[in-house]
């Protein structure tokens, strides 16, 4: 009994915040009872949110804003009453934006992955969407124009194949989706590397009204452009500003296959299904030198270190080294089938070679005399036979910590090989990707190797009118973005030499250059 009285002592005795709370209303008594009322409202005010709380939770679900405010900034007896009341209303101000945002957000239609797409959005979202306009003969090589509605962001949702403008005069558009090639929706993805942002078209030249088999930029060229179409005309092209056609070369009488600029960009040198090699001085716009085969002529192109060496591969299964000087045959080798595609390494010494059954050569070549020799003969992909239409060099990869080739097939496979230079060029898969069978030569390219993680970015040409990049490392959904503007099966695919421009040409003759997003 005696405990229980002595409880019930220590528990009626003030305690030392009371007792200080009591010393400072007998200083200033005024400031008191002001505070006694704040809290006498806050009490009431909380117990009136508690309630309507539960009101609009049984209701809609939806959480008050005001009740939002006061549950993450607390009134404390020590409070700051004037600090408080501040982030209350700041608190309350962004709570009740962002319920009106979801509603808004709801009455349209939109989803989740929508809203949160624009909550994530980037801080310069604005600049970073350009609409271009229908291409017209008369407006070849113009500047794209205004900036696109601020809602195109926000549609990548929903994006079909540019097949279903075919015929139409709809605007052009570029966008940045995320979609699978399997994948029917779009699905969110992680943020775009840099090596496959884009923020929409720099230019556009259609002029042509056949097939452009094949776009490049010039050696160590940001702004010379030159393509080569069906009807054998090869045109050269400035895009810096303002874009505009500077040369026209007519001479082939067929397709050309495929061109090579010197390391100088004085001259160009072509190949043709008209069974010859053309060599051509693009300020004089003439054709200075013609060597005549008795095949098509499939691929050509310069000796990395000596210029004077002119490679190329024909029908007739010979890679041939013509002296550039006289244009006359100073080498040959003979390989098991029609050479359709080559690639130098940057020494020089070895040349990748691929034939129409689909198989990589690798030939040793002596830089002083030209002597060819071969040293490798590699077979990887299916089981059909399919000539082989893109071979690309790169002296370094991040995946395999060393010099690298792609090779792509006219049957949708795409192969990712290292390097051996050690061991003459000899190749060893590392990744591939299998993709739809191709009609056309269609062309794919190394990304800008830019991005920091350990993926092996590609961008191709497809059928279906679009440019699609991939990452071949990745088990699924390996196309991480696609570009959309071509109404006919894009073909060409180029890089300039600062990477910030991607040069794309279709069967219908468009060429449309891509500006690149800028990296921090």
């Amino acid at each position: 009994m005696a405990a229980e009285e002595e409880t019930v002592d220590k528990s009626l005795k003030p305690t030392e915040e009371e007792e200080v709370q009591k010393e400072r209303a007998k200083a200033n008594p005024a400031a008191a009872e002001e505070s006694r009322d704040i809290l006498n409202f806050s009490a009431e005010k909380q117990g009136e949110l508690d309630l309507r709380r539960e009101d609009e939770m049984e209701n809609n679900g939806e959480v008050d804003p005001e009740l939002f405010s006061c549950l993450l900034q607390p009134l404390n007896a020590d409070s700051d009453l004037e600090y408080v009341g501040i982030r209350r209303m700041l608190l309350h101000r962004k709570a009740k934006s962002g319920l009106y945002r979801r509603k808004d957000w709801r009455c349209n239609g939109k989803g989740y992955v929508a809203y949160r797409n624009y909550i994530s959005r980037p801080r310069n979202w604005e600049s970073l969407l350009i609409q271009s306009h229908s291409s017209t003969p008369n407006q070849s090589g113009r500047w794209i124009g205004s900036p696109a509605s601020l809602s195109v962001l926000f549609e990548v949702d929903s994006l079909g194949s540019s097949r279903d403008l075919r015929g139409s005069n709809q605007a052009r558009t570029s966008f940045s989706s995320t979609a699978s090639d399997g994948d029917r929706f779009t699905k969110p993805s992680r943020k775009v590397e840099p090596a496959y942002a884009f923020i929409g078209m720099h230019c556009i030249f259609d002029q042509c009204k056949v097939s452009v088999t094949i776009v490049k930029f010039g050696h160590m060229s940001s702004d010379l452009l030159a393509y080569g179409a069906s009807d054998g005309s090869l045109t050269v092209c400035t895009v810096s500003d303002p874009p505009a056609i500077s040369k026209q070369l007519r001479g082939h009488s067929r397709d050309v296959t495929d061109f090579d600029f010197t390391s100088n960009n004085q001259y160009i040198a072509s190949s043709s299904l008209d069974k010859t090699v053309r060599v051509w001085d693009i300020s004089k716009r003439i054709c200075i030198r013609v060597m005549y085969g008795v095949s098509s002529q499939w691929c050509i192109r310069f000796h990395p270190v000596n210029n004077n060496f002119l490679t190329v591969g024909n029908a007739n299964k010979e890679m041939n080294v013509y002296n550039f000087s006289t244009g006359r045959m100073i080498n040959k080798t003979v390989l098991d089938d029609e050479v359709t595609a080559m690639d130098y390494d940057h020494t020089g010494q070895l040349i990748f070679c691929g034939d129409a059954q689909g198989c990589i050569y690798t030939v040793r070549v002596d830089s002083r005399t030209a002597t060819l020799s071969r040293s490798h003969r590699n077979r990887y992909g299916s089981k059909h036979k399919s000539p082989v239409t893109i071979l690309q060099y790169r002296t370094f990869s991040l995946l395999a910590r060393g010099p690298v080739l792609l090779s792509c097939t006219q049957d949708g496979s795409l192969s990712f090989f290292s390097v051996a230079l050690e061991v003459n060029g000899y190749l060893t898969l590392r990744c591939s990707l299998k993709l739809t069978p191709r009609v056309h030569r269609i062309h794919a390219s190394f990304c800008p190797l830019l991005s920091l993680e350990k993926g092996e970015y590609i961008v191709a040409g497809s059928e279906d009118s679009n440019v699609y990049f991939y990452d071949l490392t990745r088990p699924r959904h390996t196309c991480v973005n696609k570009l959309q503007g071509h109404s006919s099966p894009v073909i060409g695919i180029a890089w300039n030499h600062g990477e910030n421009l991607l040069a794309s040409s279709d069967s219908d003759g468009t060429v449309i250059v891509w500006k690149r997003a800028k990296t921090s």
